[in-house]
């Protein structure tokens, strides 16, 4: 790796960090008002945290997938731009709340959730729900498939990552 590639390395790391910082101020701030029965108040609080942090990163974002309109939430709406304005052009897709009633009734899973991506590599994708499915790189794409079941993905990947299906760590 030379030099130049050092430093991006290390810029993107910093980067991330920030980025972790993001959806865990979003997280704490929704957080306050788990089991509260106030699902639009916790969304706000955390949107409006998610917004602050976003606005201080060194970057020039614009949220290509956002959350609110089909809730009637508040919102970060697409095409809306974060950041300072200065460093990478990136797009974001976000949901500073995700599970805004399990959050308002004190039940588990809720999260905050982002992804940022280089400029024009993120889908754009209107305000519908739909089915998602990822893993790490490094993997061929025909690996997982979205209409496989759930075990049968998971067995494909532990195959490919050499180990037991009880060592993959699975998300829903």
């Amino acid at each position: 790796m030379n030099m130049a590639q050092n430093i991006v390395a290390g810029l993107d790391r910093i980067l991330t960090m920030e980025v972790v910082r993001v959806t865990e101020r979003a997280a704490v701030a929704a957080a306050r008002l788990r089991g509260r029965g106030d699902e639009k108040a916790a969304d706000q609080v955390a949107v409006d945290a998610m917004r602050q942090e976003l606005n201080r990163l060194a970057i020039k974002g614009t949220v290509v997938i956002g959350e609110g309109e089909r809730d009637e939430a508040p919102m970060l709406y697409i095409g809306e731009e974060v950041g300072t304005g200065k460093g990478p052009a990136v797009d974001i897709a976000l949901d500073p709340l995700e599970g805004t009633t399990i959050c308002a009734k004190n039940l588990p899973n809720a999260l905050a959730v982002i992804a940022i991506a280089e400029k024009g590599s993120l889908l754009f994708a209107p305000d519908v729900y739909m089915d998602k499915i990822a893993i790490g790189p490094g993997y061929p794409d025909s690996l997982i498939d979205i209409d496989a079941s759930p075990a049968e993905n998971i067995a494909n990947l532990a195959k490919a990552k050499g180990v037991a299906v009880p060592d993959i760590t699975a998300c829903i």
